[in-house]
């Protein structure tokens, strides 16, 4: 490939009215994002993390499919069995769809160029090819496991709550790369946010001034086995320092809060974090300015005609 440095191909599946919330994760995991359903990086997120995310490619070659062909007669492979999967099953950019007979046939080409036992049910290692403007490229595949699925099927919910792909995306827009990273939801509600974050491996703390919320919260995580903190109290409270913080705003739909009471929290995330998601059904911009935030990316989630806007703020 010319290079050393990794380089990993992401493709994404989303509805029309996720574009702008999918773009914005992308610039949050890889600061650029593409006007494709295709991004090529060497940042190498796992793909489940993703509501977006429908599969990676680790790159190990790049030619043409001869090229390939040649480099998989010399590659070792470690473990016992494989299988070669084709990503050209939908439209990628400006790449059509590969039909069906021939995606089958450059699989099996290259698959038989690899010393080791083909399985097509239970392979020990997936490998993937994908055609890209006029190139191949072959690599180590990782398939998105939709996680974020299960979620909805929790003992307590609301409403109004964010959906689980919503709070997974904002999860990750806020969080982007975990590590060393403490992070806190302080109006959790009944903790959609702390499930995604926590199912990520995120480390972060719940907290709400609802009493019941805590409860639900606490109720959601123990049936998910998620092992994270839910104390009850106001963001006010709050005295640990924290390099993230989410606040989903759309509660004001069933509690009413009024815009001086927003700008407290608003202010009160800014004595504890120095980066912050907010989530809120109105505009805000105001209120973050005058808490001392700056706006740094944002976009609309949303959904038929309700809007959400995410604001990132640091």
């Amino acid at each position: 490939m010319g290079s050393s440095e990794k380089k990993y191909i992401f493709t994404f599946v989303y509805h029309g009215d996720e574009y702008d919330l999918c773009k914005m994760e992308m610039r949050a995991f890889f600061e650029e994002d593409s006007n494709t359903n295709v991004l090529i990086s060497n940042v190498g997120i796992d793909p489940s993390r993703s509501p977006f995310m429908r599969d990676r490619l680790e790159v190990l070659f790049e030619g043409s499919i001869e090229e390939i062909k040649e480099f998989a007669r010399t590659f070792q492979v470690l473990e016992n069995t494989f299988k070669v999967i084709c990503l050209n099953d939908i439209a990628l950019g400006e790449n059509d769809k590969i039909p069906h007979s021939e995606r089958r046939k450059v699989e099996r080409e290259v698959g038989l160029c690899i010393d080791a036992e083909p399985e097509l049910d239970h392979p020990d290692v997936l490998f993937g090819l994908v055609h890209l403007d006029g190139r191949w490229y072959f690599g180590l595949y990782t398939k998105s496991e939709s996680v974020w699925r299960q979620h909805k099927q929790r003992p307590r919910s609301y409403s109004t709550a964010l959906s689980t792909r919503v709070a997974r995306a904002v999860s990750n827009i806020a969080v982007p790369h975990p590590e060393g990273i403490r992070a806190i939801d302080p109006c959790c509600g009944i903790g959609t946010v702390l499930i995604e974050a926590l199912s990520m491996g995120i480390d972060m703390d719940g907290r709400d001034i609802n009493p019941l919320a805590v409860v639900g919260a606490r109720e959601n995580l123990e049936h998910f086995e998620l092992n994270g903190s839910v104390k009850i109290g106001p963001i006010s409270e709050v005295t640990e320092h924290y390099d993230a913080t989410i606040i989903d705003m759309p509660y004001n739909l069933v509690t009413y809060i009024t815009p001086e009471d927003q700008l407290d929290m608003l202010k009160a995330a800014r004595r504890f974090s120095k980066r912050m998601v907010v989530v809120s059904i109105e505009t805000i911009d105001e209120a973050i300015q005058v808490a001392g935030w700056k706006i740094i990316d944002r976009c609309e989630a949303k959904k038929g005609s309700f809007s959400r806007h995410v604001i990132l703020c640091e």
